[in-house]
């Protein structure tokens, strides 16, 4: 009898394992006239329209975490606060080309006297305790929401709105651009924490960046080029991306690189109010911190729109907003590996912030060069955690 009740009871474990693991299994994604002017524009194609159903805020996610531990596990935690602000839409992001001259955010406002923001905290990343946990995509366990310093809503500073459109002209001769060199400038006068290229080293550095608005199926072939090369990079991606590609997004943070934030829906900041701007920041951090244990301080604006307010805003939200120095028109219809490779290769300087889009074969084929070439060039590759404070 007892033989009998012990092989039964072995049967039921065997049984209740196997449906376990089966539900473990992962799914599968200023100068004006200055020329030419390069503005983030994520690709005009929607996106694609099979994305997996949203999981709500604070349920499991329906995909399991990766196997593996990520590559930093010790977190830090921020305090949970409950904001009663509105709920943003979250629709898929649209982009607009723009071929306005750029404005530098001196002539926006250059009487302006503006108090200098409070510059990011050191933290800039933020992850759960990896326990494996199945409540997040990563294994890391949720963090608890943040109430972003509780910034102010009304923009009684009355900071300029008027709308900057970020360009960086054509650097040549491994030389950074006089436009990016005067953004920053204006930046650091302001006391902004803001970044366009690193102006505080004479070493040859470079910071690859790369825009996500979704999923064009390359990025997996990004990550394997990174890995292979052991370079670190950024992604910035918006709150449709990371709620229906998990197996990338989470690969992304386990993987090591940093993932930022980039907008719930892609809109102009400019255009946008002190609730609306915090909104768009906050919900997509919300859907990242309950459902990847994750989150990181470093934005990029849509399209690069900003105001001199918007980016006093984000700063007292404690993000780091971060521009560039070097980018080309990889988001229409693919141009070919070697013009990717030539282009960027041709653009690079001391100090520069690299922004790709993901979403291009182009790059995604030309990646390995690039960065073979630039390191016999003599350039280092380095985080965005690197860039001095």
């Amino acid at each position: 009898m007892i033989r009998k009740a012990a092989l039964t009871a072995m049967s039921a474990l065997l049984i209740a394992t196997s449906t376990a693991c089966s539900m473990l299994t992962p799914s599968t994604n200023t100068l004006e006239n200055a020329a030419p002017i390069f503005v983030d524009i994520d690709t005009p194609s929607p996106a694609p329209t099979a994305a997996s159903t949203p999981v709500p805020t604070g349920s499991a996610p329906e995909t399991a975490p990766m196997a593996t531990a990520p590559v930093v596990t010790a977190p830090v935690i921020t305090d949970p606060v409950v904001s009663s602000t509105p709920e943003a839409a979250e629709n898929t992001p649209e982009a607009t080309a723009e071929s306005a001259a750029p404005t530098t955010e001196a002539s926006a406002a250059p009487e302006e006297t503006i108090s200098p923001a409070p510059m990011a905290a050191v933290e800039k990343i933020f992850r759960g305790k990896y326990t494996g946990t199945d409540k997040t995509y990563t294994g890391l366990e949720p963090l608890p929401l943040s109430d972003f310093n509780n910034p102010p809503m009304q923009n009684s500073e009355n900071l300029s709105t008027k709308c900057i459109d970020h360009c960086t002209g054509t650097p040549k001769n491994g030389q950074v651009h006089d436009v990016v060199v005067s953004i920053q400038k204006e930046f650091e006068k302001r006391g902004a924490d803001a970044v366009c290229y690193d102006n505080r080293t004479d070493e040859k550095v470079l910071y690859l960046t790369f825009d996500l608005g979704f999923e064009n199926g390359y990025t997996n072939m990004i990550l394997d080029t990174l890995k292979e090369k052991n370079v670190k990079t950024t992604f910035f991606c918006t709150l449709p991306e990371i709620k229906s590609n998990t197996a990338v997004m989470t690969r992304i943070i386990n993987e090591g690189h940093i993932l930022g934030n980039h907008s719930c829906t892609h809109p102009d900041f400019s255009s946008l109010t002190r609730n609306q701007m915090f909104r768009e920041v906050k919900d997509f951090d919300d859907y990242l911190r309950t459902n990847y244990g994750y989150s990181s301080t470093y934005f990029r604006y849509p399209m690069g729109k900003h105001s001199i307010d918007s980016t006093y805003f984000l700063n007292r939200m404690g993000y780091t907003c971060v521009f560039w120095s070097v980018a080309w028109v990889d988001y229409n219809e693919p141009k070919g590996a070697d013009v990717a490779y030539e282009t960027i290769v041709g653009k690079l300087h001391p100090g520069a912030i690299i922004l790709l889009h993901a979403l291009s074969p182009d790059n995604a084929y030309a990646l390995a060069d690039i960065i073979d070439t630039a390191r016999s060039m003599g350039y280092e590759f380095r985080m965005l955690t690197d860039l001095p404070h």
